[in-house]
């Protein structure tokens, strides 16, 4: 029996809150003349190297168990977060910034719930499926009618990719490995992650080298803020907070990225941005005092 615990909910929220932060990352660097691949390869690399040195020097890095269960979980998480980052891009550029956000991070939750459904042979609960219902009306609301680029349909249906790696990702870490800890699966996972996407992002994802100190702090940032912190705390909380429940925080990301664009780049969010945000809100808070998540037996809901 295994309840969720505030501090584990704590910490998801606080990497979702982060993650939100990388998309006004990325829309910087991309004035800094960096492509969105090499930005996602240096994303993982950033964030995982920086995890490693500071495990290495804290002298938990000898303490990962070499075992099948630890390699595949690390294997399986470097090769999602690869594709997630190399297909949400791609869906980027075939379609709109905000189709593919809608998208990707819209289906994620209903994924996780499908896939945990099906896993745990027990449907989602009454208010798990209202608070689903709430956080993708309300990230409609917030990002508004997705619109624009060259192939807007090829586009959304290719969003679905990194939407089915992110579902993948929290239901493959929902519980640890035996032996693993939070910190060392992202370093470890991230590093590989970046080494798949590399070759990629010098094939097609334009310089691969800073040019400015301004990019190269704002790449460090990237690497550990939206990426080392964020996934650490979110695969931290993943030990008794339940995959849907996290998959749905997870949608502060776009509010958290709306909101700093608004007040950084004096970009609008309007009245129907605001009520979006208001319906996201309001989905945690359902969630958060959801009775499955204060207590019974340790499945998602």
């Amino acid at each position: 029996m295994t309840q969720t615990r505030p501090r584990d909910l704590a910490l998801v929220v606080v990497g979702a809150v982060l993650w939100g932060t990388g998309g006004l990352t990325g829309a910087a660097l991309a004035e800094q003349g960096m492509g969105p691949l090499t930005v996602g390869a240096y994303r993982l690399g950033v964030g995982g190297v920086l995890l490693l040195v500071g495990l290495a020097l804290a002298g938990r890095l000898h303490r990962v168990p070499r075992t099948r269960a630890v390699v595949t979980r690390i294997v399986v998480t470097g090769v999602l977060a690869a594709v997630y980052q190399s297909a949400y891009f791609a869906a980027v550029a075939l379609g709109s910034v905000s189709t593919a956000t809608l998208v990707a991070l819209g289906a994620a939750p209903v994924m996780v719930a499908g896939a945990t459904a099906a896993l745990t042979r027990s449907a989602p609960s009454p208010r798990t499926v209202g608070a689903l219902a709430l956080a993708l009306v309300g990230l409609v609301l917030l990002l508004g009618a997705p619109a624009g680029g060259d192939a807007p349909v090829l586009g959304a249906l290719l969003a679905l990719v990194p939407a089915a790696a992110f579902a993948a990702i929290t239901v493959v870490n929902r519980a640890p490995a035996p032996g693993l800890g939070a910190l060392e699966l992202t370093g470890v996972a991230f590093t590989l992650g970046a080494l798949l996407l590399a070759p990629v992002a010098g094939l097609l994802g334009g310089p691969l080298r800073p040019t400015t100190g301004v990019a190269v702090g704002l790449l460090v940032w990237l690497g550990l803020g939206p990426t080392a912190l964020a996934y650490g705390a979110y695969f931290s909380g993943l030990r008794t907070v339940p995959a849907t429940a996290a998959s749905l925080v997870a949608l502060l990301e776009p509010l958290t990225a709306a909101v700093g664009a608004a007040l950084i780049f004096d970009e609008q969010l309007g009245v129907i941005g605001v009520l979006g945000g208001a319906l996201l809100v309001s989905s945690i808070v359902v969630l958060r005092v959801a009775p499955t998540m204060a207590a019974g037996p340790r499945q998602v809901r």
